[in-house]
Formats: C-alpha cells, sequence, structure tokens
C-alpha cells in the first residue's frame, strides 16, 4: 500500500463515465419504469453510491478515504444509458478508483435489472474522464488525447514547463503569499512586496508576488514551479492552524531536503520570540529550483531574509554547477 502520508491535502475530484447498450424497446421500457424490476435508475444510483463508498473493500490497496460526496447521473441514448460518477474528498490521494467503481456497481445492477428483457445487454466504456487536486493539478481525457502521455501526466510539473524550458531560468524568482485573508481582500499583504524587493535588490528578477488562500498552495505551488525560476520564496501557512498546508505543499515536491536553512531561520527567531519554534516551514530544491518557506509574520520574514542574505545566491550558485553567483 503507497504511504501518502507526506502528500498535502487537497480538494480532489475525479469523473468517470461507462455505458449500458441495450435494445432501443428495453430503453423505452426503462424510460416507462415498466420492467420486473421496478425503479431502475434510483436503485442503480444508490448501488453506485454504495461501491464508491466499499472500494477499499473492493479493490486491494485502496486507501480508504473520506468521501464528501458521490453523485451519480444517468442519460437516455437510442439504445444505450450513460452513467456519470462523480466523486469528491478532500485528503493526501485521489478518489479515481471510487469514481470508477461508482460506474462499474451502477452499471452491473442496470444490467441486472434488464437482463429478464436482454440478457445481452452490454456494460461498456468504462473510464476515467476528469480529475483535479494533488501533486498532477487537473487531468483530463481529452487533454491527454491532444497529446499529454500517462508519462507527461505522471509529472505535471514536467508537462507544464514553457517551450524550452528544463532547467532553473538564472537569476528568477517568485514569491507566493499564503493567506486566506489576503486572497479575499480582507487583510493587507505586507509581507509579499518586502520579499520581492529584496530578492530584486539581490539581482533576481521577480516573475510575480502572488497571493492565494491556504486551501490552494499546493496547487499555487505546483504551477510557479513549473515556470522554472531559480528561487521561490513562499510565506505564510507554516504554523499550526488546521489550515496552515505549506509544509505539506512543499515537501510533496522537494527533491532534496536543505534542513539547516530553516534551523537557521527559526533560531534567529527564537532569540525574539519563543514561538518562532512553531514554524514548520521547509526548505529544499525541485528540479534545480530552490524553494524556501518563510513565516508569515513581518519578524519572521525579516529573520528568513537575514539568514538568506548571506547564504542564497551561494546556494544557486552551487545548484547551477558554478561556486558563486554572478
Amino acid at each position: 500500500m503507497v504511504d501518502v502520508g507526506a502528500k498535502a491535502v487537497t480538494a480532489r475530484t475525479a469523473v468517470a463515465t461507462g455505458r449500458l447498450v441495450t435494445r432501443p424497446d428495453v430503453i423505452t421500457l426503462v424510460r416507462a419504469d415498466n420492467l420486473p424490476k421496478a425503479d431502475v435508475l434510483a436503485t442503480a444510483r444508490i448501488a453506485g453510491i454504495s461501491g464508491a463508498k466499499k472500494t477499499s473493500e473492493l479493490i486491494p490497496l485502496c486507501h480508504q478515504i473520506p468521501l464528501s460526496s458521490v453523485k451519480i447521473d444517468f442519460e437516455f441514448g437510442v439504445d444505450s444509458i450513460a452513467i456519470t460518477a462523480t466523486a469528491k474528498t478532500t485528503g493526501q490521494t485521489g478518489v479515481e478508483m471510487e469514481a470508477l467503481t461508482a460506474v462499474a456497481i451502477a452499471g452491473l445492477t442496470l444490467h441486472d435489472m434488464v437482463k429478464a428483457v436482454d440478457p445481452a445487454a452490454r456494460l461498456t466504456d468504462i473510464q476515467l474522464d476528469d480529475k483535479t487536486g494533488g501533486k498532477r493539478g487537473h487531468w483530463t481525457r481529452d487533454s491527454d488525447a491532444l497529446g499529454r502521455t500517462s508519462d507527461t501526466v505522471e509529472s505535471a510539473a514536467v508537462a507544464d514547463l514553457p517551450a524550452g524550458a528544463s532547467t532553473p531560468r538564472p537569476h528568477t524568482a517568485a514569491v507566493i503569499v499564503a493567506s486566506t485573508g489576503g486572497a479575499a481582500g480582507t487583510r493587507e499583504d505586507t509581507t509579499g512586496p518586502v520579499i520581492g524587493d529584496w530578492l530584486s535588490a539581490h539581482g533576481y528578477a521577480v516573475d510575480a508576488v502572488t497571493v492565494v488562500a491556504d486551501a490552494d498552495i499546493a496547487a499555487e505551488l505546483e504551477r510557479v514551479v513549473s515556470t522554472c525560476p531559480a528561487v521561490i520564496l513562499t510565506t505564510g501557512g507554516t504554523g499550526l492552524s488546521p489550515t496552515d498546508a505549506t509544509p505539506e505543499a512543499t515537501r510533496a515536491l522537494l527533491d532534496r531536503e536543505l534542513p539547516g536553512i530553516v534551523e537557521a531561520i527559526r533560531t534567529r527567531g527564537m532569540a525574539v520570540t519563543p514561538t518562532a519554534a512553531l514554524s514548520r516551514g521547509l526548505a529544499g530544491t525541485v528540479r534545480g529550483t530552490v524553494i524556501v518557506n518563510l513565516p508569515g509574520s513581518p519578524g519572521g520574514v525579516k529573520d528568513g531574509l537575514a539568514v538568506l542574505d548571506g547564504l542564497l545566491n551561494h546556494l544557486v550558485a552551487q545548484i547551477a554547477g558554478g561556486g558563486a553567483h554572478e
């Protein structure tokens, strides 16, 4: 069973579809609810939802996950019934199997309901059509049809690189502020501009300073990583609030951790306030891009930048294969 403990908790959705193919006269009977087994669609819908809830019992090594929603829809064709299942959760792993299981069980129930009049009915075309959330972001079957292979989907950050970009762009940086209030416009962002100005003063062209809600930090961090800046500094979301998720989102992307950096930041902060010890920020690299989580307070940002002042350029140069920042 795959260990998903280090993955970020994100909102996840999966949509799966399938079809029961039968005769046109059987479709008419189902529409009129005139089969020997009545309430065909209602029974199939309940069966599909129950199937989704029991997926971890039916499929070996599937994780048990808390489903927040399962919806099953049916659409009549001339000689078929299309089945669509949408499953949702907020967690550390996806709901693809739950959506697919829901379609399969709903379809098998439809087959059981119509077999008395059409034993030749076929359940077919069961497939995943769409999924969102997690490290891979948003995937659709249509995007694969346009050229995104399964290998590309396996690493969305690599797939979404700008044309010609596969390594960090020299002397570039980005800033991400994790603040639900800041994203909603109810709280002024005072840390992002400070970090942006500091980076500019140290020779980095800052792509952008973005402010996102805590719940959106994983998706935004993945998006920014895909643009290949040399440095990404985040601020906020490193504490113990239930919504603080920056370390989890960062850990899911890192190739290598740099624990000495955040230890130095915490140590410097603790000289002023003992609560600095509670910061869970991380630092590390992902395909050559340096990521450092700074605390969300102005004082925490000041401490973090002071630590990076004599360190960041040397670190970036080392990763690029040199000894000093030019």
